[in-house]
Parts: structure tokens; sequence; C-alpha cells
């Protein structure tokens, strides 16, 4: 059928008007909504390739204690795996154009969540949160609604406009909580939202990686312990900065690249505690962070070298 998956983080060659769209209710409501609260919900949309881990929680101080813990460490893992350096057959200046493209997607429901890192945050703190998330639609009679832009809190006391009188149903809300994008994604389990898509080595490295960290008592500690003295300020720098600079962005005194050894040594030794033989999955990653070359310079590299300045042969080099 001379059809394939490409283990990438951004489609390298075609244009946004190349691509197919896929006739779904909801995607073309979203597809209306996005140029009205940022410049590249579009090309998130059709353009972009992730891989998430999801990892659940068993109360909702081990959800606190993980939530923090990801979400704090999440640039770090963009980093590691950043995977998206081409757009339309040239480099684009980003090593994760992916991730660089949710900061100017719809702020309302994407980024940091700095509310997560609170005393007093739980579950009712999320929920607050995801209450005054814009919406996109309701789900009536096998049709997809238009609430693009209301009120969740107006629907909870029957005052939505295209269906005034109606309460919402758990089925609604669980929709609604799908439509909302941080980083990490709280849902009856954690989502680490933060990685390129990449090739099938790598897709065994990630969650290697978070599980190493967020299922072993001792290395999730020590990344809590790590990351505590961590402002707001400094998470958003590096959720910034490290889309276009990767492991070598700076970070107090240092680089991503010495945090990420660390963060790497301490999922490894998670896994080693776990005792499930799971240790040679996260091997694929060692490289990235011991030389601080992450896989969107490797493909740079050859894009100058190898390639002769052509992105036709991404497809065969990253081809699943």
């Amino acid at each position: 059928m001379g059809i394939g998956f490409l283990g990438i983080g951004f489609q390298p060659k075609w244009w946004l008007k190349d691509i197919p769209i896929m006739p779904k209710g909801r995607y073309e409501i979203m597809r209306r909504y996005m140029p009205k609260v940022g410049t590249l919900g579009l090309d998130m949309m059709f353009r972009t390739c992730t891989v998430q881990v999801n990892l659940d929680f068993s109360s909702e101080h081990d959800m606190i204690r993980k939530f923090r813990a990801s979400l704090a460490l999440q640039p770090i893992a963009t980093a590691i795996f950043a995977n998206s350096p081409f757009k339309e057959g040239k480099p684009n200046g980003f090593l994760s154009m992916r991730s660089h493209i949710w900061s100017d997607t719809d702020n309302n429901r994407t980024g940091m969540l700095p509310f997560v890192f609170d005393d007093s945050f739980g579950f009712e703190q999320y929920v607050e949160y995801a209450l005054d998330v814009p919406m996109y639609f309701v789900y009536r009679k096998k049709k997809y609604i238009d609430c693009s832009g209301m009120s969740f809190r107006d629907f909870m006391i029957g005052k939505l406009p295209p269906i005034p009188g109606e309460l919402p149903t758990l089925t609604d809300w669980e929709n609604h909580l799908t439509t909302i994008f941080p980083e990490v994604r709280l849902k009856r389990y954690l989502e680490m939202r933060g990685a390129d898509g990449g090739p099938w080595r790598r897709l065994c490295a990630l969650p290697a990686f978070w599980v190493g960290l967020l299922y072993d008592e001792v290395s999730l500690q020590k990344v809590l312990d790590l990351t505590s003295d961590w402002t707001a300020e400094e998470r958003q720098m590096l959720r910034s900065k490290v889309p276009r600079t990767g492991l070598q962005t700076p970070f107090r005194d240092s680089l991503v690249k010495h945090i990420a050894e660390e963060v790497v040594k301490l999922a490894r030794d998670g896994l080693e505690r776990r005792g499930y033989k799971e240790t040679g999955f996260i091997n694929e990653v060692d490289e990235v962070v011991r030389t601080g070359t992450t896989p969107a310079e490797k493909l740079l590299k050859l894009y100058h070298e190898k390639w002769e300045e052509s992105v036709d042969p991404v497809f065969e080099e990253l081809l699943y």
C-alpha cells in the first residue's frame, strides 16, 4: 500500500495545505477555533506527533508528588527526546519544533500549570482549573455541537447557549478533560506530554524513563528534592528555551545536559530496584545525555553532510 510510519515529532516536508483532514466533527470545531486563540494551533493539529506515557497513582497524595516531579522534569524529557528539527524541507531553527508549537496554540489550556506546586494543590484545585478552560464542544445525538470558547461553569447551571436548560453528564466532563493540553495532564492517571515522536527504540525508552523516576519511591523522592527549589519562572524558562537549545540550555550555573545525566541515572536506579529487568530500555538515551547531542542535532548533522541538504532520506532513516 506504500504506507509507513515515521518516528519524528513534526512533519518534515509537507506544507499545512498538503495535509488531508480527518472527517471528524470535533476536529472541524477545533480547526475553526484554533486560529482565534493562537498562531500555531493548526500546525499542532495537522503536523505534530508526540508520544505519551500514562502512569497511575494510588492516592491524592501520590498524585500530587508524581504530578510535581513529572511537571518539573517535562522540559528535561523534551530535551532528551527532541526530534523535530525540520519544516517544509528545511531546518526550522528548533530542536523540538513540536514543543515550541504548543507555546502558541491556546494558552488557556496548555503550559506548565504553576498552581500544581502550591501547598493547596489537589484534585479540587485541578477541577477548578479545568472548569475555567474554555469548551470546544458537546456531543449530542451523534453530533458535535460547537461550544468553542464557552464556559463549563455555565453548562453546570444549565446556561450553555447552544443547549439551554441541559446539564452536563459525566461523559461531558470526561470529554472536556480531553481538550486540556498541559505538559502533564491529570485524568484517572497522569499523562506525560513533553516528548517528540521517535523511532521504536526511543518509544521504549520513554516509558522506562518515567517509570524509573515515578514508580520507585527512592528515585521519586530524589527528583522532588532536586526540583523543590526551582521557581515557577525557572520552570517556565526551561519550557520556553529547551525547544530551541535542548540539552545545551543554561540553567543556573550549569546546563540542562547535567540535569538530564542525573535524572537518567535516577531512572536507571529506579528500574533496577523494581527488579523487572527493564534497564535495557533506557540504554537508548544514555549516549544522548552523555554527549549532550539530541536526536534532532544528529538529524541536522545528517542533513548538512550525508544527505546534502535534503530531508527526503529522513523517511528511510526514521521509518518504522
